[in-house]
Parts: C-alpha cells; sequence; structure tokens
C-alpha cells in the first residue's frame, strides 16, 4: 500500500490538471458546439423537463472532465446524445399534445378577479407571499387591480392587469375547471 502523504491530497504531478485543461476545454467547445446546432430552445427558460436535462448534461460535463476513465470522445457523444434527446423530445411535443402533456406540466390558476384560489395554491405548493411579490413586482399595489396570477410551467409568475376587456385568451391553456369553478 502506497504511503499518503499530506501533499498527495492538493497536489499528484501535472498530468491530472492538464488532462483537466485540455479534455475541459474540449468538451466545453464541443458542448457549445452541439448547443448551436440544436437552436435556442436548449437554451430556453427551464421546465422540469429541461431541468432535468441541465442536471444530465452538467453531470456528464464534469465526469468527462474529472474521470480519466472517460474518454473525451465517450464524453462528447454523451453530451451529444443528451442534447439530441432533448431535441427529438421537444421536436415530437410539437406535433404532439400527448408528448407535451407528458413533459411539461399545465398552468395553473392562482388568484382570479382578485381572489386568491387557495386550493390551487395548496396543490401547487405557493403562498400568499409568492403571490403578493409577484403582484408587487408588476407594480401593482392591491389584488383588486388584478384580474389573474397564473403560476406558468417554468415556475414564474403571470399577473394579469384588470380589467380584461372580452373573454380572457390569455388564459386558454389554463385549466378551464379551476378557472369556471373559480377554486
Amino acid at each position: 500500500m502506497k504511503d499518503v502523504q499530506f501533499v498527495d491530497w492538493f497536489y499528484q504531478g501535472w498530468d491530472g490538471p492538464l488532462r483537466v485543461i485540455v479534455v475541459g476545454t474540449l468538451a466545453y467547445l464541443a458542448l457549445i458546439v452541439v448547443m448551436r446546432i440544436t437552436g435556442t430552445r436548449t437554451l430556453s427558460k427551464m421546465n422540469a423537463f429541461d431541468f432535468v436535462v441541465t442536471v444530465a448534461i452538467g453531470s456528464t460535463l464534469a465526469t468527462i472532465l474529472l474521470s480519466s476513465d472517460t474518454a473525451l470522445v465517450e464524453g462528447v457523444v454523451a453530451l451529444a446524445l443528451l442534447i439530441m434527446l432533448q431535441w427529438l423530445i421537444t421536436w415530437m411535443a410539437t406535433r404532439s399534445e400527448q408528448v407535451t402533456r407528458l413533459i411539461k406540466a399545465e398552468p395553473v390558476l392562482l388568484v382570479r378577479d382578485g381572489q386568491m384560489l387557495r386550493q390551487a395554491m395548496h396543490r401547487s405548493r405557493v403562498i400568499e407571499a409568492d403571490i403578493l411579490q409577484s403582484v408587487r413586482q408588476q407594480g401593482k399595489g392591491s389584488l383588486d387591480e388584478v384580474s389573474a396570477v397564473v403560476l406558468e410551467t417554468d415556475g414564474s409568475f403571470s399577473v394579469i392587469s384588470r380589467p380584461i376587456d372580452g373573454e380572457p385568451t390569455a388564459l386558454a391553456n389554463v385549466d378551464r375547471d379551476v378557472v369556471a369553478r373559480g377554486v
């Protein structure tokens, strides 16, 4: 068994750092190229599906950088595979409502006509303070100035001001049962 010195924890020669610099630079450049090829959707605001892919990409990049057991080509293929699978799933989602429902949550109506919808807030694990903050960020001083607050699929809040002239078409993909019941 090799006698481990205190210094070994900090420095084990130049091979490791040089590999990280060379492989890290090449893997980073390959990641940028693949992301540019697949388009800006890869870099958009994240929903849960995008978050999972992003974590997987980060984990793969870390493995490429830090594991000498993983060759650069294998790592780049893994990165390209993850990004291409994301591209394929989002391509399918633009063509199939079932795929869209599978990978994306529905927006949730949290406030309707100035009234907080407590059941929807509870199901979405949103507290009153979150809603009030989003309303203030839109420059509103009162919920009476708000027609609706929607929890979007990416976790952000949309605040729709009063009055709405005509049918609230921006709420078209929000759960109609919730809108109708005012639940």
